[in-house]
């Protein structure tokens, strides 16, 4: 699936991937926030970790006539305030997807599948 941008040189597609990777990365990146999940395997509340390779599973993209919806999975770290960590990330994800891709971001879900203890040796 892709999304089309029409402009006056002509058309470019850019895979709904690409825009979960972007969404991904500035996820991760932010302050408080473990990991990525994946959208579908939450068993025994324990939510695995994807790795950057794996972003898109934990991100589902909406086209609503021209603005995107988009759906994160996170985990966030143990000790941190979950509302603060959720609203870095929906400001983060939001700013990079519009400066980067030019789109228009409606907006940002956070669904927060754990929470981890983060491991300061990293």
């Amino acid at each position: 699936m892709t999304l089309e941008i029409r402009n006056e040189m002509g058309s470019i597609d850019i895979a709904i991937d690409v825009i979960a990777n972007i969404a991904g990365n500035a996820v991760v990146e932010s302050y408080g926030v473990v990991g990525m999940a994946s959208k579908h395997q939450v068993r025994d509340g324990f939510a695995e970790l994807l790795g950057k390779e794996n972003y898109a599973r934990g991100v589902i993209i909406e086209n609503n006539e021209g603005s995107l919806d988009v759906d994160l999975y996170i985990i966030v770290g143990y000790g941190i305030k979950i509302s603060e960590v959720a609203a870095n990330v929906q400001s983060t994800v939001k700013y990079n997807l519009e400066k980067t891709l030019g789109l228009n971001i409606n907006a940002v879900n956070i669904y927060v599948q754990g929470v981890r203890i983060i491991n300061s040796e990293d």
